[in-house]
């Protein structure tokens, strides 16, 4: 397996954006020095909820500190960029990275209305632009001569330079909430990022993938390449005892959701509705499906059983509601020390 950091650093105040930022990148450096496959930045405005808000800059300042770390995005919000700029910022990435980079998209947060409108769209305009953005995107890092005329965009260009790194471009991973979102990119061959899901529905999703695959045209061998390269997301902390585990994530995850939420309530036009207290809750907001916890020997259970129903890549978030930066490195020594060597 491999084992990538999902760096979704929280910071509660604007006065604490710099040390968040400053104790987010030092944990991306422990990251790479415990063997980490890759590292993912997330990418969220206007409210604390990624301290860093631009993961280009941010994997701008990682290629420079680095050098064996894939950098990727998990993800950029392609609703808030134009698609030529995106390609020329990715594509110098690239180069700074020598070839590091792995570019994942969505349209941006299914339920941060105040984000749109700080960018002047819609959450619909968002869903609307999303595929062209991509097109756009790929012909930009690809083509030359270009003269694209669409619904969105009408851009013409002699060539993108400078050019990506990686031939023919870096590589491409889609965000999928919904199980609709996971079939549609199966047609299309495009690995993907699945968030956290109970053990059963992310078995059945990769499965349907799988299936949708082949029943497009892939081949066994098709599906192979894609499935290696599609993540699963849960929170991880790691301690000497269980209980210390659950403490800490525990808290960190409450802090973490309440900010979310209270974020949605102010910012939001018309707030932001209670949960349905007769549906429910969504695996990620449920402490038992959102984290694997424990000690090193409880951690590596839990990992395993995400291997055995097919997961390949796994994408951890490691500090989760700015927790305090020793016991989040504590917490990664002893996942890189005691854990990962299992799975090598």
């Amino acid at each position: 397996m491999r084992f990538g950091s999902f760096v979704f650093p929280v910071s509660h105040r604007p006065d604490d954006d710099s040390a968040v930022i400053d104790s987010t990148l030092d944990e991306i450096l422990l990251a790479e020095a415990i063997g980490m496959h890759s590292v993912w930045l997330t990418e969220h405005h206007f409210d604390g909820a990624a301290a860093h808000a631009d993961p280009v800059v941010l994997g701008a300042a990682i290629a420079a500190r680095t050098s064996r770390l894939k950098i990727g995005f998990a993800v950029v919000e392609l609703a808030f960029h134009h698609p030529v700029r995106l390609a020329v910022q990715t594509s110098l990435l690239d180069n700074l990275s020598h070839g590091r980079l792995i570019v994942g998209l969505g349209r941006g947060s299914a339920y941060n209305h105040y984000e749109y409108l700080g960018f002047g769209i819609t959450m619909e305009e968002g869903i609307a632009r999303l595929d062209e953005a991509e097109r756009l995107l790929v012909a930009a890092w690809t083509g030359q001569d270009l003269s694209h005329r669409g619904e969105h965009w009408n851009v013409e260009f002699p060539m993108l330079r400078p050019r990506p790194y990686q031939k023919p471009h870096p590589p491409l991973i889609r965000a999928c909430i919904s199980e609709a979102s996971v079939v549609n990119m199966a047609k299309i061959g495009r690995p993907i990022m699945i968030g956290i899901q109970t053990l059963d529905t992310l078995q059945h999703r990769l499965r349907r993938y799988r299936e949708t695959m082949l029943e497009s045209g892939g081949t066994e061998q098709d599906a192979e390449a894609a499935l290696e390269q599609c993540w699963a997301s849960r929170d991880l902390f790691v301690a000497d005892s269980y209980d210390e585990a659950r403490e800490i994530a525990e808290a960190g995850f409450e802090r973490e959701r309440t900010h979310f939420r209270q974020a949605r309530e102010m910012y939001n036009p018309g707030g932001f509705p209670p949960p349905d207290p007769n549906r429910p809750l969504p695996a990620g907001e449920s402490l038992e499906h959102a984290f694997i916890m424990g000690t090193p020997t409880q951690v590596a259970e839990q990992v395993a059983a995400m291997r055995d129903i097919g997961v390949r890549n796994l994408m951890l978030k490691l500090n989760v509601g700015e927790m305090d930066t020793n016991q989040v490195q504590k917490s990664m020594s002893l996942f890189g020390e005691q854990v990962m060597p299992h799975f090598a």
